[in-house]
């Protein structure tokens, strides 16, 4: 039985699936690294170093340079939530042309049924991702801008809320957020991949966990044994 050039070819499935699973489980791997063992993952070693960091800036009352650092941090997420919702938006004026309303896909049910509704599909997964990329780099603006009135506040007895673990606890959320940012960005490469092909979108996600691989773990660090005293700044 011939098959129509409208109908969904067997790669879009088969290689789509593929994807998902690789994606997804490498993700289920790395939370699972972290979890187990932070100090051989960037992000375990980073979090590790941002609770040091806290305690150093509250004990030496470096206001200052507390102020540089998250401001950078603040104007990087900015910079990237705008040029996310920009290319979201962009991809949102293509899709809602008048030519191609017919061809998307209001009615969930038939989001597979036909090659041009899976095209509009694709580009709209693509535009889901720069959305969430957005949201998350303007939470993580919040987050650090929280933190940076915490953290100057001085220490007092009137306020028991504010320990430097509350507040390290805070930035990482901040950070937490900025990370998600980033990994959609990573991501919308493979989706952008999907619209040349799913074969192109499942080569392009088996270098992409490579790449995260990389990205995410680093050479195996011993900090369990490991002590920090922290001391006041006497300026000299």
């Amino acid at each position: 039985m011939p098959v129509s050039q409208n109908d969904i070819h067997w790669t879009e499935i088969v290689f789509g699936g593929a994807t998902f699973i690789v994606l997804t489980a490498y993700h289920f791997f790395w939370i699972y690294q972290v979890r187990r063992s932070p100090f051989q993952t960037y992000m375990g070693i980073t979090k590790h170093l941002r609770h040091i960091w806290v305690k150093s800036i509250i004990a030496d009352k470096r206001d200052i340079l507390s102020v540089q650092t998250l401001r950078n941090w603040v104007m990087g997420s900015s910079f990237l939530a705008s040029t996310a919702m920009i290319l979201g938006l962009g991809i949102l004026s293509f899709v809602f042309r008048p030519d191609h309303l017919s061809e998307i896909p209001f009615d969930l049910t038939q989001m597979f049924s036909r090659m041009k509704t899976l095209f509009m599909v694709k580009l709209m997964f693509l535009m889901i991702h720069f959305f969430f990329a957005f949201f998350s780099f303007t939470l993580s603006i919040r987050y650090m801008n929280q933190v940076n009135f915490m953290i100057n506040v001085p220490a007092s007895d009137c306020e028991p809320v504010l320990t430097p673990e509350f507040i390290a606890h805070s930035l990482d959320i901040g950070m937490m957020h900025y990370t998600l940012g980033m990994r959609a960005y990573y991501l919308s490469v493979v989706v952008t991949l999907w619209l040349f092909g799913p074969v192109w979108m499942f080569l392009g996600s088996l270098v992409m966990v490579f790449v995260l691989y990389k990205l995410d773990h680093c050479c195996t660090a011993d900090y369990s044994g490991g002590t920090c005293e922290l001391k006041p700044f006497d300026g000299k």
